[in-house]
């Protein structure tokens, strides 16, 4: 079985999912169970300062964290919390995808989030996107999403806005010269 995790899964412009229309996800879990993956280029109108303030109002935000945006990781169980960030061990619930980049979903990165105790990159993120067996690779198939290997510099240093077509030109091809019926006879 081929699989797409630390991959980035780039939406086709084709793809007329409200959701997922020019997403970039990244796959942060494929095994022959399914997939999953937090889109990192969807913003919610929500800041950190505002999540921590719905949380608990007592956590202290600095100045320089307050505006990070919170992103819309998909459309599963939106009311969870998916912190994609660099290697940094030591909270309840987080788990080592390469050796650069982890996933934390226990509450206690919060408040280091909100200051510079925090890791030195990370995406926040509320919902996460799911496939069942064999689903993501049936959507590949019809050309519904291209893939690319991830780039941590897209992931955490690129702007929320540019992500999509960032890892796009990594595919080094006119996505938009692609026709959506690609490599079917």
């Amino acid at each position: 079985m081929t699989t797409f995790e630390n991959h980035f899964l780039i939406a086709m412009p084709t793809l007329d999912d409200p959701y997922f229309s020019r997403s970039l996800t990244y796959i942060c879990e494929h095994n022959a169970e399914g997939a999953m993956g937090l889109v990192i280029n969807q913003p919610t109108t929500l800041s950190l300062a505002a999540l921590l303030e719905q949380i608990d109002e007592s956590l202290p935000v600095e100045d320089d964290y307050a505006d990070t945006i919170v992103l819309a990781g998909g459309p599963v169980a939106q009311d969870r919390g998916f912190i994609l960030h660099t290697n940094q061990p030591g909270w309840s619930s987080s788990l080592q995808l390469t050796p650069e980049i982890m996933v934390t979903t226990s509450k206690d990165i919060l408040p280091a989030l909100a200051t510079s105790a925090g890791p030195d990159k990370s995406i926040i993120t509320l919902g996460y996107a799911g496939w069942t067996a064999g689903q993501l690779e049936q959507e590949i198939q019809e050309n519904s999403w291209l893939t690319v290997e991830a780039d941590l510099d897209i992931l955490f240093n690129t702007p929320i806005h540019k992500r999509w077509q960032a890892a796009v030109n990594k595919l080094g091809v006119d996505i938009w010269q692609l026709a959506p019926n690609v490599g079917h006879a």
